[in-house]
């Protein structure tokens, strides 16, 4: 696994990252996409800083995790149940 320096910036900010080769296309679209949330929430509220911005953007992204993380886990528990409802239905009408 080679790994590269690259420089982002965020938030006008330049943060240098030293990651694998594979992971930069993944980086650099994550970036762009923190980067276009910062310009929608700074056209859409009224914040001055920058540090405000960011705030919104994590937790944006947060929450949109937190949700993710929530599904996952109800369609675990569904799956499960169904895996049970089928080992259930196998083993009382055996052939």
């Amino acid at each position: 696994m080679e790994e590269l320096t690259i420089t982002v910036n965020i938030a006008d900010r330049p943060y240098r990252l030293k990651i694998k080769r594979e992971e930069e296309e993944v980086i650099r679209k994550a970036v762009k996409e923190i980067e276009q949330r910062i310009r929608e929430y700074s056209e859409h509220f009224a914040f001055n800083d920058k540090q405000d911005l960011m705030a919104m953007v994590l937790l944006h992204y947060a929450s949109t995790v937190q949700k993710l993380e929530s599904d996952l886990l109800s369609g675990e528990n569904m799956v499960i149940t169904r895996l049970q409802k089928m080992e259930q239905l196998i083993t009382t009408h055996p052939d």
